[in-house]
């Protein structure tokens, strides 16, 4: 990868890329069709609820971000494919796990009833089960050598578990109903979201053998793009409507949640997105325009209405 090409500016918005980002949903819809048991094979019911959890309208940010993180180090999209569906397995799995009553408790995803409202709770239990140990049935198909392949399973096994997601998750109910200081609510959606958003560029670059500086420097626009993404969600959970969203608005503050705004307000929420806007920039510059479309991805993270 070129070291001393063009800089990567701001004007490489999210536009600018639209018909990459829709090929490569496209890419990662098909992969998932594939991947996915058919809805008319035992036990259906079963069946039909991860499709519901999976096959609905979503951003697709953490495939995007695979996609986008190996075609900058160089890496064909076809290599890509397992890593990105495996990616939203595992954060479909976390959102159907996420809206049960015992944890959010919520009725609406994704402009839908949730998976348990829409089918049941102990269905809903078993389709996050079943979609996670999907993932890594799918990666563990990946394209490239057995090392390849155990550095990928790796990474998103981290990324998913208690130095994760999990934990971050379990943090996040340990933290209901009282007030927690900034750098503890950094350090839980670090785990919470920023895990499986590092997960997915971190997975893009290793799949094209990326050297040791790429992947650190990688790992840090990772870094500040999962606390822009949590922030920018924060904000909209304030300013935004169901309608808007496709989830419950306001529920953070019903649940006595700490957020970004209640902490630093309004104001000073969007004054901390945009240092992490420019650090987002300033981290990728070195490697020139070959990362324009993950600069463009953390724009719309910056920038997203919903």
């Amino acid at each position: 990868m070129a070291t001393q090409a063009a800089p990567v500016r701001a004007t490489h918005g999210p536009s600018l890329h639209a018909a990459a980002f829709d090929r490569r949903a496209a890419r990662t819809r098909a992969t998932l069709e594939r991947a996915l048991p058919p809805d008319d094979r035992m036990p259906q019911r079963l069946h039909a609820a991860m499709r519901h959890a999976v096959l609905g309208e979503g951003k697709r940010i953490r495939p995007q971000l695979v996609y986008a993180a190996g075609v900058a180090c160089g890496c064909d999209e076809a290599t890509l494919d397992a890593p990105a569906a495996a990616v939203e397995l595992v954060h479909a799995y976390s959102l159907i796990h996420d809206d049960l009553p015992a944890m959010d408790d919520d009725d609406l995803r994704r402009g839908r009833p949730t998976v348990h409202v829409a089918f049941d709770e102990a269905t809903a239990i078993l389709a996050g089960d079943a979609l996670q140990a999907l993932a890594f049935e799918v990666l563990s198909g990946a394209e490239g050598d057995a090392a390849l392949r155990v550095a990928l399973l790796r990474t998103l096994a981290q990324a998913s578990g208690t130095a994760g997601m999990c934990g971050g998750q379990a943090l996040d109910i340990d933290a209901t109903g009282r007030m927690q200081t900034l750098a503890e609510l950094e350090r839980m959606h670090a785990l919470k979201t920023g895990a499986l958003l590092r997960a997915s560029v971190r997975m893009g670059a290793l799949c094209a053998g990326a050297d040791a500086a790429t992947l650190q420097r990688l790992d840090a626009f990772a870094e500040a793009l999962g606390l822009a993404f949590q922030i920018r969600d924060d904000i909209l959970d304030v300013e935004g409507s169901a309608t808007q969203l496709g989830k419950t608005a306001g529920k953070d503050a019903a649940q006595g949640k700490s957020t970004y705004p209640a902490l630093l307000g309004l104001d000073g929420s969007r004054r901390r997105l945009d240092e992490l806007a420019h650090a987002m920039r300033d981290t990728l510059a070195p490697l020139g325009v070959a990362a324009a479309e993950l600069l463009a991805l953390g724009e719309m993270a910056v920038m997203r209405d919903r």
